[in-house]
């Protein structure tokens, strides 16, 4: 299989040579104002897919409130706000992406869940959070992001400094699929086109390992197969306590 892997990824490979070009060429930023309106729309098929899911794994956060106040939230890699339906009302928000064209589709679904207070939206990088305070959050929240982030275990470490003691990291990604599946097999030959279509998406990262290796003192993470399209269909979820 791993002979036909890596001919059938040199294929696709030479097939999307042009999207090469358009990058090099730096036309794809255009792509990045495009993307947004790509995922505010894909997001509807995917909550309704995995509203079960998400109210589980939401269903949490109140663990991690302060006695003395609202639960204090930053999303990283927030794109147009499809966690904010999850999120228990009275709690602030803080919300950072890379691409700032997200803003006009996350204002919407501001508007539409005003049981939420919103305390800022910022552009940057999950691996550059500085703008965020140390000990300053009681969760993290970081979903479909860290496929495509440049450096995953800058990302936890810098979500982990802004968690206060006892603070959570929440996570729901898509990972690499088992090795001995014919979707392992799609994952890495289709990876190439996947990485541009997906603005950095990434199908084949193992990121259960780097959560595994990030040293929180106390890490729920279960695996499962997500009903949506098959070549994102592994899923990890559950939550690190700083």
């Amino acid at each position: 299989m791993s002979v036909l892997m890596h001919a059938c990824t040199l294929v696709v490979k030479i097939l999307i040579l042009p999207l090469h070009l358009v990058d090099l060429l730096g036309l794809y930023r255009f792509y990045k104002r495009v993307f947004p309106v790509l995922m505010y729309n894909i997001s509807f098929s995917y909550n309704s897919k995995m509203n079960e899911k998400k109210r589980e794994l939401f269903r949490e956060l109140l663990r991690f409130s302060p006695r003395d106040g609202p639960l204090r939230l930053l999303e990283v890699g927030c794109g147009s706000g499809a966690n904010f339906q999850h999120y228990p009302s009275g709690c602030k928000i803080t919300c950072t992406d890379p691409n700032p064209h997200f803003k006009d589709y996350l204002q919407k679904s501001m508007d539409k869940n005003d049981h939420l207070v919103y305390e800022n939206f910022v552009v940057a990088p999950g691996e550059d959070l500085r703008v965020v305070e140390d000990n300053s959050m009681d969760v993290v929240v970081c979903t479909l992001v860290l496929c495509s982030v440049k450096n995953t275990p800058k990302v936890i470490e810098e979500a982990t400094r802004v968690l206060r003691p006892g603070g959570a990291f929440f996570f729901l990604e898509h990972v690499e699929a088992d090795s001995s599946t014919w979707i392992y097999f799609f994952q890495h030959v289709f990876q190439p086109f996947m990485y541009y279509f997906g603005d950095g998406c990434e199908t084949t990262r193992a990121t259960w390992k780097h959560l595994e290796a990030a040293g929180f003192s106390d890490l729920q993470l279960r695996h499962f197969q997500a009903p949506v399209f098959a070549l994102i269909r592994p899923h990890i979820v559950g939550y690190g306590v700083k």
